[in-house]
């Protein structure tokens, strides 16, 4: 009889104790389940010691949804419910692991992938908080059936798309389930490091072979939230930092200011790098860059807050317009292509403006809770989606797949 590897009682009270004795040094980050180490380390560098569990979720508020639920308190149990409803947050799963995903141009399957990790995440996150050793099997069982077969990430330039974002929800899922009982975190590695990062890494540092500017915010930020996912599941500096670098002086679009290009400060407001594109990769964007700051948060670094609240000017923008108000929009200009032909946004777009995402309770929670900040258009659009569900609730294309979800349930505070 297997059984389950969650942490013994203990073992968390005494890291609650731990955290709760950083909170006023740390200035409230200790109590996002930040170690010591993390909050010790000199600026600019990764930890010497990266926080288990420390991507997207961190052992705090993995408790606190825990006793939340056991409670039946509000809004955990809504999003729990919301949770367990999902046919992928079954332990009956099948995982259909592939040797080659494609994704773009003939032979398309990376459906397979992304079905499979998003139930691998589901069930995790029921083992976490219900406890339930069928559930953690489930997921442990879709990881290692996929670290023993996926050799490759392949198709057109839409490869990169997949290797971002399946690579960072992979990381972020074997990041929940390390130490479990049977999970071979060795050879999960091993995968992340051999088939994802490379093409990761050739992403960031030759975009494709195309223009610097040829590729959308979401493009980079993917690959980064695959990099900086991987380097703290692997206990890895070199990529952490290589990340969030990145995220700081990139020169691509999905670094900072190239994707929040223009500031209103006198509103509060900033302008997002696809806000004269759609709404719907725009709100894309919030999702990915809230996905970058959360990792970084839960190793001890505010992105989140990174030049002057930065990122919270650009979700106040996009929230606002997409409540169905007017904001400002400056003429915004690129080169496409291999030889950077011009192109320009003169009008911000109304494509898809009103689109339903999951990815408003993560930025909500952080800056209301955590940052006692008003964020009045960033928390509408938040209640317009709770109990905020995941993949397999915002329909069957891969876009309803691109952020893991759930907030609701995993960040309320």
């Amino acid at each position: 009889m297997r059984t389950s590897t969650a942490p013994k009682e203990k073992d968390m009270h005494e890291r609650k104790i731990d955290r709760r004795t950083m909170l006023k040094a740390a200035g409230g980050v200790a109590a996002a389940g930040v170690g010591v180490a993390a909050l010790d380390r000199r600026a600019d560098a990764a930890p010497a010691t990266f926080t288990h569990p420390g991507a997207l979720h961190n052992w705090g508020d993995l408790n606190r949804a825990k006793v939340r639920v056991a409670a039946g308190d509000d809004p955990w149990l809504s999003g729990w419910n919301r949770l367990t409803a999902n046919s992928r947050a079954q332990s009956t799963w099948t995982p259909r692991p592939q040797a080659t995903i494609i994704r773009g141009g003939t032979g398309e399957n990376y459906g397979i992938l992304y079905n499979d990790i998003h139930a691998a995440y589901q069930n995790a996150l029921r083992w976490w908080v219900q406890g339930s050793t069928a559930h953690g099997d489930c997921a442990r069982d879709i990881l290692n059936a996929w670290s023993a077969t996926l050799t490759s990430v392949t198709g057109n330039a839409d490869r990169f798309l997949a290797a971002g974002i399946y690579g960072y929800q992979f990381a972020n899922v074997a990041e929940l389930m390390r130490g479990y009982s049977g999970f071979d975190l060795a050879r999960f590695k091993t995968m992340m490091l051999n088939v994802f990062y490379p093409m990761n890494n050739s992403f960031l540092v030759n975009h494709n072979d195309a223009c610097i500017t040829n590729y959308w915010a979401n493009w980079d930020l993917c690959s980064m939230n695959s990099i900086l996912a991987i380097g703290i599941l692997c206990d890895d500096a070199a990529k952490y930092d290589q990340a969030v670098n990145y995220f700081k002086n990139g020169a691509g679009n999905g670094s900072i200011k190239h994707a929040v290009p223009f500031v209103y400060d006198d509103q509060g407001l900033a302008q997002w790098q696809e806000s004269g594109r759609d709404q719907g990769h725009t709100m894309m964007g919030m999702g990915q860059m809230g996905a970058f700051c959360e990792m970084a948060w839960n190793q001890g670094e505010d992105l989140y807050g990174y030049d002057n609240n930065r990122f919270l000017k650009a979700a106040q923008y996009v929230a606002k317009y997409n409540l169905g108000q007017d904001v400002p929009f400056t003429k915004y200009t690129w080169g496409t292509g291999q030889n950077c032909a011009y192109q320009e946004h003169t009008v911000i777009s109304s494509a898809s403006r009103g689109q339903i995402r999951p990815v408003w309770e993560i930025l909500h929670f952080h800056y209301t809770r955590r940052k006692n900040l008003s964020v009045p258009y960033i928390s509408a659009m938040a209640a317009q989606v709770r109990p905020e569900g995941g993949g397999g609730d915002y329909g069957s294309t891969s876009g309803g797949f691109d952020q893991t979800g759930f907030g609701t349930l995993a960040y309320a505070k």
